[in-house]
C-alpha cells in the first residue's frame, strides 16, 4: 500500500532544488513559439499549504524555500511562481511540480500526469481539474512507456518518486533508457534523494554509464531531524537544455551560503 504524503516534505531543499531547474528548464523551452508535451510520472497533489499540520510537523520548508526563495532574483521564473501561486491560492500555498508545470506552459501544450495514491489523486484532480491537464490513476512509469513519443514531441518528462518502493532504483535506469530510445529529443528529468545508506549509488552508476553526457547535480545539506536519512537532493537530466550548467551553478552556491550561514 502506497503511504507516503508529500504534504510533510513540501517546500524543503529538495523542492527548491527540483522546482527551481523545473521551472527554468520550461521557461527556456517556452521561449520558442512551438508546442510541448510534459509528462510528469508520480505528480502528488500538486498544491500543499506550508501552514498545515503536515508542513508545519517537520519544519521542512521553513529551512528550505522560506530561506532561499529571497536569494532568486524576482525575475527567476521560479519566484515569479511563487508569487502567482501564493496570489492565486493564499500565503500559504506551494506549488508542487505538476502546478510548476501547469503554470509555466501555454494554451498549445499538453501536460500528462500520473499520480496512483487515491488521496494524493483525488486532490490532484481538484488542483488541476480545469487546467486541462490529462490526469490518470496509473503506474507513472508506466505511462511514460505508453505515451512517447507523444505528441507534440518536443517536451519533457519529469519523474519524481518517492522511491518507497525500493526496486525504482533498479527500474529507473532501465526504464530511462528505453524512453530515450522511444523518445530520443525529450528531455529525461530525474529526481533522486541522496541518502546515508547509499541506496541511490548503484542507480546513479548505471544511469551514468549509460548516459555519460547528461547533466548531474547533487547538493547536500544537513538531515531534517537526527536520524533522518536524507541528506541531499539530486537531479540527473538527459538530453539537458543549454546553459543549465550554469543554472545549476546558480542554486548550488545558494545552498552553499545557506550551510555557511551567510543566507
Amino acid at each position: 500500500m502506497l503511504s507516503y504524503q508529500h504534504a510533510y516534505h513540501a517546500g524543503n531543499l529538495a523542492d527548491v532544488q527540483k522546482h527551481a531547474l523545473l521551472a527554468w528548464m520550461l521557461d527556456y523551452l517556452t521561449q520558442k513559439d512551438k508546442p510541448l508535451s510534459y509528462i510528469e510520472t508520480h505528480a502528488g497533489r500538486g498544491l500543499y499549504d506550508l501552514a498545515g499540520q503536515e508542513a508545519l510537523k517537520t519544519g521542512e520548508a521553513a529551512a528550505g524555500v522560506t530561506l532561499l526563495e529571497p536569494q532568486f532574483d524576482r525575475r527567476h521564473p521560479y519566484r515569479t511562481i511563487l508569487e502567482a501561486v501564493r496570489a492565486r491560492y493564499g500565503a500559504t500555498a506551494y506549488p508542487g511540480s505538476p502546478l510548476v508545470a501547469a503554470m509555466s506552459l501555454r494554451e498549445q501544450d499538453t501536460m500528462h500526469l500520473a499520480e496512483l495514491h487515491p488521496q494524493e489523486h483525488a486532490a490532484l484532480v481538484a488542483t488541476l481539474g480545469d487546467w486541462g491537464a490529462h490526469i490518470q490513476k496509473r503506474d507513472g512509469l508506466e505511462l511514460a512507456m505508453a505515451i512517447t513519443p507523444p505528441s507534440p514531441r518536443r517536451g519533457l518528462l519529469l519523474i519524481d518518486p518517492p522511491y518507497e518502493v525500493k526496486a525504482d532504483y533498479d527500474t529507473i535506469p532501465k526504464v530511462m533508457v528505453q524512453l530515450a530510445r522511444k523518445w530520443n529529443v525529450g528531455i529525461l528529468a530525474l529526481w533522486y534523494p541522496l541518502l546515508t545508506s547509499g541506496a541511490h549509488g548503484p542507480m546513479l552508476r548505471a544511469l551514468t554509464e549509460a548516459f555519460p553526457e547528461a547533466f548531474r547535480q547533487e547538493l547536500h545539506f544537513p538531515p531534517a531531524k537526527d536520524g533522518h536519512k536524507m541528506i541531499g537532493t539530486g537531479m540527473f537530466i538527459v538530453n539537458a537544455p543549454w546553459g543549465i550548467e550554469a543554472e545549476g551553478g546558480r542554486i548550488a552556491k545558494m545552498f552553499k551560503r545557506l550551510q555557511t550561514g551567510e543566507a
